[in-house]
């Protein structure tokens, strides 16, 4: 279902954040293995095929990968924050992109969203955040770990204890002012409401059915970090 569930995943961000936040993407049918793939436009690269430079925040940090690739793991979303306002040409822009998106991957059980998954983007007017990829609703799979997968605060945290109280912390805890984080609620509050026929599963689907369930996690959540 990874195929599908990314992109789900990335429909739904890209209404609830606008598309031009996340990469390029369709299905497509690969006849060599006969399979759907997931087929993502490289954002790291110019008109002509040029390479355009791309630095994950893994690398800057130089969290080294190591066999078990925790160094990913090995920091916090305020890290992720420093790293925007040392390096973006546009940090106050960015450090609000980034404010909202993790907002969203909380929405959609996204608890993946390691340092591998934030990148500065070379363009014309300097190093930037770059678009959103790789994101998956992790929370479907009982067997994966459901902790977010940064610290917050100081601490790892489960998704079923991700509160709005605790979000705002963290954007303020990222120099984010008060009307620009209570601005990222409502504007998300607004836009999940419209992005809703994303996630609505086939008429044919059962109850127990992959979107059936995809949904009803996106829901709560939004419910449990939305609704004041």
């Amino acid at each position: 279902t990874l195929v599908r569930n990314e992109a789900i995943s990335l429909r739904w961000i890209a209404a609830v954040l606008g598309v031009e936040e996340v990469n390029a993407f369709t299905l497509a049918h690969v006849a060599v293995v006969n399979e759907t793939a997931l087929v993502v436009t490289r954002f790291d690269r110019g008109a002509n095929g040029e390479k355009l430079r791309l630095e994950d925040c893994a690398q800057i940090l130089s969290k080294p990968r190591g066999q078990d690739f925790a160094g990913k793991y090995d920091a916090a979303y305020e890290d992720v924050a420093d790293v925007i306002k040392r390096y973006s040409t546009l940090p106050a822009i960015d450090l609000a992109r980034f404010f909202r998106r993790i907002i969203a991957f909380v929405l959609i059980g996204n608890c993946d969203a390691h340092l591998k998954n934030f990148s500065l983007l070379e363009t014309t007017s300097g190093l930037r955040l770059s678009p959103i990829y790789d994101v998956l609703n992790t929370a479907i799979y009982e067997n994966f770990d459901q902790t977010f997968a940064l610290s917050i605060d100081g601490g790892k945290v489960p998704l079923d204890a991700i509160t709005r109280p605790l979000l705002e912390t963290l954007g303020k805890n990222i120099g984010l002012p008060e009307p620009a984080i209570s601005q990222a609620f409502a504007s998300i509050r607004r836009r999940v409401v419209k992005a809703a026929p994303v996630i609505e599963p086939p008429d044919a689907e059962p109850p127990e059915g992959f979107v059936t369930r995809f949904a009803e996690i996106v829901r709560n959540t939004c419910l449990r970090i939305l609704e004041k």
